[in-house]
C-alpha cells in the first residue's frame, strides 16, 4: 500500500503521479504537496476533500456515527470517564492510571485563579458585552500575564500553558457572567470537581452558601465530554493555522474562540433556543413541522440532522438521557421545554425525519440542559468554548511536537485583473 501512487492527467500530454498515504481508519488520501512544481493547484473552497493535517488524536465516520477519541467511543467516554479524565487522554495520548490521575488533577486544581489584575481588564467592557467578546479579549490578554511560558519551543512551556488554559477557562467564564449581571466574580474552590466548581462560580453569591446539586454537576461535566474536540473543524483548523507562525498559546486559543462564535459553527444550540421561542407554545408545532417539510419554505428547524453525521450523532443519546434527568430532577415548569420535548417525540416518530435522519443532534439537547439549569442563551457558544479548549491545545500542540512543521499558507485562485499600467488621477 506504501508504493501506491494516484496518476494525474494534465494538459500537454503531462502528467505527475502523487503518493497514496493511508491513515489507521478513514479514507486514504493523496498526498498533493508537490504538486505545485508541476504549475497547478488544487481548488477546494472550505477544505471539504483537503487533508490540512496528520493528527491522531480525533477520529470521526459521520456515515456510521462514530466518534472515538484515541480510539476510545466517545459514548463510553461520557458515560464512564469525566472530562479531567478525558482531558489528560487527548493531551497524552492514553487515559491516566490512578497516580497519573490525581496528579493531573492537582494539577489543574493549582492553576484556577487567575491574576488578580485580570479583574480590571472587565471594567472596560460595558455590561451588556456578549460574553463571548469578553472570553475572546481576556483569553489573548493571558499572554501579558503568564510570560513564562510563552516559548512555543520549549516542550515545557507548551505543557505550563495547556495546564493555564484548562485550568483558567471555567474561571475566566464564569466571570464573563457575573460581569454581565452586575455580581461579584466567584474565586474557584479547590474541594469541587472541575464542572462543580464552575457551577459554584457561576450561581454562587458571597452572601449564602452554594451547595452543588450532583444530577447538574454531572450533566455539565458531560456537556464538557460531549463537546471537547470533533477534529478539524473550523475553530480548531483557525487554531492550528496561527499556531503554525509559532505565535503564542494564549493567542492561539483566543483565535479559535473567535473562530467558534459564528453562528454556522459554536452557535447552534443558542439558535435552537432562539427557534424554540419563535415557535413559542406545543399547539403552534404542526404548522413549524408543515414549514419545515416544505422545501420552499425558509424555516428549517435547528438542532436536528447534522453537517457531519450523515446517520445519528454519536453524542445525542448520552445527551438525551442527561437531558431528561435534568429535567426530572429540577422539575423545571417552562412552556419552551415543553415545545423542545414535544418536538423531540415528533422527530423521533414521524416517517419524514427517519426517513432523512433528521434526529435531534447534541446541540438540541444540551441547549436544553442549559437553559433548565439556568445558564443564558447568550453564555451557550461561551460553554463551548471552554469545553472545547482541550481539544483546540492538544491538537496545537501535536502541531508543534511533529518533525518538520511549517507555517500554513494556503493557496488561491485568482480571478482578478491582470496586469494593467497606473494611470494618473487627472487622467482616468
Amino acid at each position: 500500500m506504501a508504493d501506491l501512487k494516484a496518476k494525474l492527467e494534465l494538459p500537454g500530454n503531462k502528467s505527475i503521479e502523487l503518493p497514496i498515504k493511508q491513515g489507521s481508519d478513514g479514507f486514504d488520501v493523496i498526498d498533493i504537496s508537490k504538486l505545485g512544481s508541476s504549475g497547478y493547484f488544487t481548488f477546494d473552497p472550505g477544505f471539504l476533500a483537503t487533508a490540512s493535517c496528520e493528527s491522531a488524536i480525533t477520529y470521526i465516520d459521520g456515515e456510521q456515527g462514530i466518534l472515538l477519541h484515541r480510539g476510545y467511543p466517545i459514548d463510553e467516554l461520557a458515560v464512564d470517564s469525566d472530562y479531567l479524565d478525558l482531558c489528560y487522554l487527548l493531551l497524552y495520548g492514553n487515559l491516566p492510571n490512578k497516580k497519573e490521575y490525581d496528579a493531573f488533577v492537582a494539577m489543574v486544581k493549582n492553576h484556577t485563579m487567575v491574576n488578580e489584575q485580570l479583574a480590571s481588564f472587565f471594567k472596560g467592557f460595558r455590561r451588556d458585552a456578549h460574553p463571548m467578546a469578553m472570553l475572546c479579549g481576556v483569553t489573548g490578554a493571558l499572554s501579558a500575564f503568564y510570560q513564562d511560558s510563552l516559548d512555543v519551543h520549549d516542550e515545557r512551556h507548551r505543557e505550563i500553558a495547556a495546564f493555564r488554559l484548562v485550568s483558567k477557562m471555567p474561571t475566566i467564564a464564569a466571570m464573563c457572567y457575573k460581569y454581565s449581571i452586575g455580581q461579584p466574580f466567584v474565586y474557584p474552590r479547590n474541594d469541587l470537581s472541575y464542572a462543580g466548581n464552575f457551577l459554584s462560580m457561576m450561581f454562587a453569591v458571597p452572601s449564602e452558601e452554594y451547595k452543588v446539586n450532583p444530577i447538574i454537576e454531572r450533566a455539565i461535566d458531560r456537556i464538557f465530554i460531549l463537546h471537547a474536540d470533533h477534529e478539524q473543524n473550523a475553530s480548531t483548523s483557525t487554531v492550528r493555522l496561527a499556531g503554525s507562525s509559532g505565535t503564542n498559546p494564549f493567542v492561539c486559543i483566543a483565535s479559535g474562540i473567535a473562530s467558534l462564535w459564528g453562528p454556522a459553527h459554536g452557535g447552534a444550540n443558542e439558535a435552537c433556543l432562539n427557534m424554540l421561542e419563535e415557535i413559542g407554545s406545543v399547539d403552534r408545532i404542526p404548522e413549524f413541522i408543515e414549514r419545515a417539510k416544505d422545501k420552499d419554505d425558509p424555516f428549517r428547524l435547528m438542532g436536528f440532522g447534522h453537517r457531519v453525521y450523515k446517520n445519528f450523532d454519536p453524542r445525542a443519546k448520552v445527551m438525551r438521557e442527561t437531558c431528561h434527568e435534568v429535567l426530572k430532577e429540577l422539575k423545571v415548569n417552562d412552556p419552551l421545554l415543553d415545545v423542545a420535548m414535544e418536538l423531540e417525540r415528533i422527530a423521533l416518530e414521524d416517517e419524514y425525519f427517519i426517513s432523512k435522519k433528521l434526529y435531534p443532534n447534541v446541540d438540541f439537547y444540551s441547549g436544553i440542559i442549559m437553559k433548565a439549569i439556568g445558564i443564558p442563551t447568550s453564555m451557550f457558544t461561551v460553554m463551548f468554548a471552554l469545553a472545547r479548549t482541550v481539544g483546540w491545545i492538544a491538537h496545537w500542540k501535536e502541531m508543534l511536537d511533529q518533525p518538520g512543521h511549517k507555517i500554513s499558507r494556503p493557496r488561491q485562485l485568482y480571478t482578478g485583473e491582470t496586469k494593467r499600467s497606473f494611470v494618473d488621477v487627472n487622467d482616468r
